[in-house]
C-alpha cells in the first residue's frame, strides 16, 4: 500500500479517512489520487463514472494502485436505481419485485449475483439495500425501492439481501435508518418528518434494521429525516440520540455508520455541508457521503478542514473522530479479507452454476409479474404504439436510465413506435399519435399522479383494447384489456412484461 504522505498529521488523516467523496469522469483525477495518498480511504462512484465493466475495473485498479485497501462504494440497488447499467437499465429487478415474489432464497441469489458483478469490477461497498417499509403509498422517493409495505416481509428480505451481497465479498450498507418509508417528502429537496409514536416506530421502522444487524450488515446509512418521537430537534443523520443512543446502544450495532448524501437539501439547506458533517460525526456517524452533486477537491478540502477545526476548537472530540476513522479502516480490512475468500470460492465453484446465476435477474422479473386479464386476451402480433406516461424522475433514480417496454417490444415486434407523454392532455395526444395501432400504455405510480389516471381514462374510453403496464407501485386498480404490474422499471422487468404482451408465456414459478 502506498505510504501516507509525510507531514500529514494524524488528525488531518483521520478527517480525510471519514470522507466518502465523488468525482467526475471515468478515470481518477490527480487530486483524488493525491488525497488517497494523504489518508482518504473511500471513494463513491456514480453513473457518470461508469462506461463499461472493463472501464470500471480499470478505474478501481487505478484507485488501488494508490491505496490498496480503499473502499470503493456505489449506489447499486438494482431495479430503478442502477449505476452499473445507468444507460441501459438494470439486469436485476429491484426490491419491490423481489418482495412481490417473496422468496428469500431468490432475493439472496439476486443480491449475490449483483454483488459478484460489483466485486468483479473492484467495487467493495454497496449503499444497499433499502430497508424502508413503504407504509406511505404516496412516498415520492422510496416506492419500488422498498421490498413492500409489510414489516415482516421487508425484514426477512433485507436480511436475505445482506447475506447474499456480503457472500460475494461486497459490504452491504443497509438504509435509510431509522426508516424513510412513511414520508411524503423527498429528502433530496427538503426535510421529511415522521410523526409516528415510539411503539409504531419500534414495531414497523426498526424491525428490518434489527434483521439486517442480525444478518451482519457491515454498514448502515442514516436518513435525513426528522423523527420527533426519537429526537424533536435534529434529523437522524445529526442526532446523537438516534445514531449513538438508538442504533449503537439499544440495537447493539457495531459496524460502520454512513450518512446519506450531505449535499441533499434536507441537510445542506439548513445546516450547510460543513456544519452538517461536523454534527454528523459528533452524533456517531463514521463516514460522510458527499459527491452526488458536489464532486471536487474543494469539497474534500472544505469538509476536511471543518472537521479538523472542530476538533481543535473542542466542538468535536478528537477521540470521536479517531473512532470513526478506525471503523472505516476496519471495514476496509473486512472487504480485503472477504474479497480474498469470495474469489477463492468463486474459482472453485465457477463452472457449476454461473449460467444460472447470470439468468437469476430475468427469472426474478418474470416471477414478479402480476398479470390481470379483463377479457380473453389475444397476444399482439403486429407492432404496437407504446405510450409512456412519464412522471418526473426522482433524483435517486435519475433521468438518464431508460425504462418501459418499448425497447423489448421493438426487439420482439420490429416497427414498434413509442412516445413520451405528460400532463392533463397526455391521453388525447397519445391517441392522435398512435393512430390505428394497438396501444400499450406504460405508467409509473398511477395512484400518485392524477394526470396519469386522467390520461388512462381517455385512452381506455376510446380504445378499450389498450394494454396497461404499471412499472411503479401497483396501488391503482388494474384496468385495460391486459394489465401487467411489474413492480419496478428495470429493463429486465420490461422484458418480462413484453414477453407476456406478445404471448411468450413462461412458467412464472421456474
Amino acid at each position: 500500500m502506498t505510504t501516507i504522505a509525510s507531514g500529514t498529521d494524524t488528525l488531518t488523516r483521520d478527517a480525510l479517512t471519514v470522507l466518502q467523496p465523488g468525482f467526475t469522469g471515468t478515470t481518477a483525477p490527480d487530486w483524488l489520487l493525491r488525497r488517497l495518498g494523504e489518508g482518504l480511504a473511500s471513494v463513491g462512484l456514480f453513473g457518470r463514472n461508469i462506461a463499461s465493466p472493463d472501464q470500471l475495473a480499470a478505474l478501481t485498479a487505478q484507485l488501488r494502485a494508490e491505496r490498496d485497501d480503499v473502499l470503493v462504494a456505489i449506489d447499486e440497488e438494482g431495479g430503478d436505481v442502477t449505476r452499473l447499467e445507468v444507460r441501459t437499465g438494470s439486469s436485476f429487478p429491484g426490491n419491490h419485485a423481489l418482495g412481490a415474489v417473496d422468496d428469500v432464497v431468490l432475493t439472496r441469489d439476486v443480491a449475490f449475483e449483483l454483488g459478484r458483478r460489483l466485486a468483479a469490477c473492484g467495487v467493495n461497498l454497496n449503499w444497499a439495500p433499502s430497508a424502508d417499509v413503504n407504509s406511505n403509498p404516496d412516498n415520492p422517493v422510496i416506492g419500488v425501492r422498498s421490498f413492500g409495505a409489510d414489516t415482516d416481509l421487508v425484514a426477512r428480505h433485507t436480511a436475505a439481501y445482506v447475506t447474499g451481497l456480503q457472500a460475494a465479498g461486497v459490504a452491504a450498507c443497509t438504509k435509510h435508518f431509522p426508516g424513510h418509508g412513511d414520508t411524503a417528502v423527498d429528502s433530496h429537496h427538503a426535510l421529511p418528518r415522521i410523526d409516528a409514536d415510539l411503539s409504531v416506530l419500534d414495531a414497523r421502522e426498526l424491525a428490518p434494521f434489527r434483521a439486517a444487524i442480525a444478518a451482519g450488515t457491515r454498514a448502515v446509512m442514516s436518513a435525513h429525516i426528522l423523527v420527533p418521537a426519537l429526537d424533536p430537534e435534529l434529523p437522524a443523520t445529526l442526532s446523537r440520540r438516534i445514531l449513538t443512543g438508538l442504533l449503537r446502544e439499544e440495537l447493539g450495532y457495531d459496524g460502520l455508520i454512513v450518512t446519506d448524501g450531505m449535499e441533499m437539501q434536507a441537510i445542506a439547506a439548513v445546516y450547510g455541508i460543513e456544519r452538517g458533517s461536523v454534527l454528523a460525526i459528533a452524533a456517531g456517524a463514521d463516514a460522510i457521503c458527499v459527491g452526488g452533486g458536489l464532486a471536487d477537491d474543494d469539497t474534500v478540502r472544505l469538509l476536511r478542514d471543518a472537521l479538523v477545526s472542530a476538533v481543535r476548537t473542542g466542538e468535536l472530540p478528537e477521540e470521536r473522530l479517531a473512532d470513526a476513522a478506525a471503523r472505516v479502516r476496519a471495514l476496509a480490512q473486512w472487504t480485503a479479507a472477504a474479497r480474498a475468500a469470495s474469489s477463492g470460492s468463486a474459482e472453485s465453484g465457477a463452472a457449476g452454476d454461473s449460467e444460472g446465476q447470470r439468468e437469476v435477474g430475468l427469472v426474478a422479473a418474470r416471477r414478479a409479474l402480476t398479470v390481470t386479464y379483463a377479457e380473453a386476451y389475444v397476444p399482439i402480433t403486429e407492432a404496437p404504439y407504446v405510450a409512456a406516461l412519464t412522471p418526473v424522475a426522482n433524483i435517486a433514480v435519475g433521468e438518464e436510465t431508460p425504462w418501459g417496454v418499448a425497447a423489448e417490444l421493438t426487439r420482439l415486434l420490429p416497427g414498434t413506435e413509442t412516445g413520451s407523454f405528460t400532463g392533463e392532455d397526455a391521453g388525447t395526444v397519445a391517441l392522435s399519435v398512435a393512430g390505428a395501432r394497438r396501444i400499450v400504455a406504460v405508467v409509473r405510480d398511477e395512484h400518485r399522479h392524477p394526470w396519469m389516471a386522467t390520461a388512462l381514462d381517455a385512452l381506455l374510453a376510446a380504445r378499450p383494447d389498450t394494454i396497461v403496464v404499471e412499472m411503479g407501485v401497483p396501488q391503482a386498480p388494474p384496468r385495460g384489456a391486459l394489465h401487467i404490474a411489474t413492480h419496478g422499471a428495470a429493463s429486465v422487468c420490461g422484458r418480462a412484461a413484453a414477453e407476456v404482451i406478445v404471448g411468450e408465456q413462461r412458467d412464472q414459478r421456474e
